[in-house]
């Protein structure tokens, strides 16, 4: 177990040495991710022999590879994906890096930044791998209502059966004891491991030790969400299956932090019960459930996910921005022909479908991105795209339209001694349908919000995409000081959130210009349905007694706070440009709408039955699907990304196994 341990450790410290001077394989991990330079169809070019693909995939992202990986088992597969990649980015990799990866606010981030009309600072991924490489990495599947109602999601003939798969990390005839593996240089050659693109680390989690590896079983309770599978009318064994296909490669048991035990104890102490252990259900009381991040705190990501395509059929390209969709509309219907997009050094390229009906272009760019192409593709209001000088390809209303974000509010618990840093593990599943989680020890280093104003920084972070006239010298430095004003055991604590399940507030998406680096104009007006705003007081009053339970201020060392307290300093520490009313905290109803934020689970604007239809094709077009959240009507558990995950599995698989 000690010499596992030790080969274990050795691959992960290579896995994440910095890159000098070596090349785009090493950077990449994989020999199929390629620069969108590399490819030689230029924007003029007429050469007829030029590649065509079976799928061109639009954004690689938490949707996006998993499915790139399982269509490249039989068919040729073509992914573009605007960022790069998350292998070698430490801000990415690392736990302790969460907020300094939200953070970034360049051109080159991985997380692209923007703010809704409401006021609420949010981020989008844009990295291979999408919001699996920027977010706190919790993991659970779906609860029971779900819906998006995208039952006959067919790939038509794919005999992609991963039961069967000659990937089965967990079973690979591979010795590490007699691997070809050079452990000071990591010359791993995965091609000789028996598999395809597999992940650099050799041993399986199970290998690498208890503390971190998932039960045989992780759950056998499948009731809670069952009866989503058979309302949407998805195969029941075959999603059974899936869901462990993601979890069993990037999904781990955490090492349960004292913090979140802390948090555990209190939510069982105020009536969240049962509990039920670790699990990935979602599952009514408290639980713990899955993460991204291993043993080591190091991120696991849907671009790890690539490990088991097909290398011969797969093409990745980063750096790709995808400018729009190409059609041909000569017929009855505008049929998706390509693709056109930048590379990283701004010259233009195209990409196109075989000459085959069974051809698709799959968007898969997220509850931002897929509306913002499909409006820059010709397909939305026809007004809107007109106001824009955009060419109409199909009118269709209903694009954008739907947008829907989960707000969250937030409660800071101070404590007058450090502790360790910790993303979600712990969660509390309400029938009421508020969900409670927490995280901890983001705000004591040098980058912190206290010292530097890190995530929150009016100068460096999520201020800085603000228009300058609202970012006025007089605002940032009204900023600073509430920061500086809050007492230093807040920066030494944590916080505990609430969000609710299914808001009945929606907004819209709009285009700005026709310019897709830049963000289109969001609105989710959050509150604006009065039970939505019940919802939030009940769970803000949830969070106060789970607060103030003996078993968060014992571990906290700390007197009992007042809720007024609580408030107040909530009301300062929580960023977002909505007015705040400080001396107000006797109103819950405001607290909720001036502390607003986003725990980016928003969702919709391209939804079943108005703008794709239960096939998830974009209606009204030939060759042209979407696949990610924004077809989602809501977000599914506590955390959407699992769902997302095993999408491509849905609808009438069961036939072609």
């Amino acid at each position: 177990m000690a010499v596992k341990a030790f080969i274990c450790l050795i691959l992960w410290l290579n896995s994440l040495s910095p890159l000098q001077g070596g090349s785009d394989n090493y950077e990449f991990r994989y020999p199929f991710i390629k620069r969108a330079s590399s490819l030689s169809s230029s924007f003029s070019s007429s050469n007829t022999d030029e590649v065509t693909y079976d799928y061109i995939i639009v954004g690689g992202g938490t949707a996006g590879c998993p499915l790139a990986a399982t269509l490249s088992r039989n068919f040729r597969v073509l992914v573009l994906e605007r960022g790069g990649v998350p292998f070698s980015n430490a801000n990415i990799s690392l736990l302790g890096n969460f907020h300094i990866s939200l953070a970034d606010t360049s051109p080159s981030s991985a997380s692209q930044p923007f703010v809704s009309t409401d006021g609420v600072i949010n981020a989008r991924a844009r990295v291979l791998g999408g919001g699996t490489c920027i977010n706190a990495g919790f993991y659970t599947r779906a609860n029971s209502g779900f819906q998006i109602r995208n039952a006959n999601f067919d790939y038509r003939n794919a005999n992609f059966d991963y039961r069967n798969a000659n990937f089965d990390y967990r079973n690979a005839n591979l010795d590490y004891r007699n691997a070809n593996l050079d452990y000071r240089n990591a010359n791993l050659d995965y091609r000789n491991a028996n598999m395809i693109g597999f992940p650099i680390s050799l041993l399986s989690d199970r290998e690498q030790g208890d503390s971190c590896a998932p039960p045989p079983s992780v759950s056998s309770r499948v009731g809670s969400w069952s009866c989503f599978i058979r309302r949407v009318g998805w195969d029941t064994t075959l999603v059974n299956k899936s869901y462990p296909w993601a979890e069993n490669q990037i999904v781990h048991q955490p090492r349960l932090a004292q913090w979140q035990g802390a948090f555990k104890d209190s939510l069982l102490d105020v009536g969240v019960s049962p509990y039920n252990g670790f699990t990935y259900d979602h599952i009514y009381g408290t639980k713990v459930g899955g993460t991204l991040f291993d043993c080591f705190g190091r991120r696991h990501t849907a671009a790890e996910l690539l490990a088991s395509a097909n290398p011969k059929m797969l093409t990745v390209l980063v750096y790709a921005t995808v400018q729009k969709v190409l059609f041909n509309q000569t017929g009855k219907r505008p049929r998706a022909m390509g693709v056109v997009f930048k590379d990283e050094n701004g010259n233009l390229h195209q990409a196109f479908l075989t000459n085959n009906w069974r051809s698709e272009v799959i968007l898969s760019c997220g509850a931002i991105g897929t509306p913002q192409m499909l409006m820059l593709s010709g397909i939305g209001p026809r007004a809107e795209l007109q106001k824009l000088n955009n060419s109409v390809v199909l009118n269709n209303e209903f694009v954008g339209k739907g947008m829907v974000d989960n707000p969250m509010n937030s409660i800071f618990v101070p404590t007058n001694r450090p502790v360790e840093q910790s993303l979600i593990q712990t969660v509390g599943i309400t029938k009421m349908g508020v969900y409670m989680e927490s995280s901890s020890g983001f705000g004591q280093s040098r980058d912190s919000i206290h010292w530097q104003h890190g995530i929150m920084s009016a100068k460096i972070g999520q201020l800085a995409p603000i228009p300058p006239k609202q970012r006025t010298p007089e605002a940032i430095q009204a900023f600073i000081k509430r920061k500086r004003d809050l007492p230093h055991e807040v920066f030494k604590g944590g916080f505990v959130l609430e969000k609710f399940a299914r808001p009945m507030s929606s907004g819209h998406l709009s285009l700005v210009n026709t310019n897709i680096d830049d963000n289109p104009s969001v609105t989710f007006n959050y509150f604006r349905h009065p039970r939505d705003l019940q919802r939030c007081v009940d769970g803000i009053r949830m969070i106060a007694k789970v607060v103030q339970s003996k078993h968060f201020t014992d571990f906290t060392k700390s007197d009992k706070p007042t809720v007024e307290k609580l408030l107040n300093m909530s009301v300062k520490a929580n960023i977002n440009l909505r007015p705040k009313h400080i001396n107000d905290t006797r109103s819950l109803e405001q607290f909720c709408k001036d502390t607003v934020l986003t725990i980016w689970h928003y969702h919709g604007g391209c939804h079943v039955g108005k703008v794709v239809d239960p096939d998830l094709k974009v209606i009204g077009t030939n060759r042209l699907r979407i696949v990610d959240g924004s077809t989602f009507s809501e977000s599914p558990g506590t955390n959407p990304q699992g769902t997302v995950l095993i999408s491509i599995f849905a609808g009438t698989w069961e036939s072609k196994f």
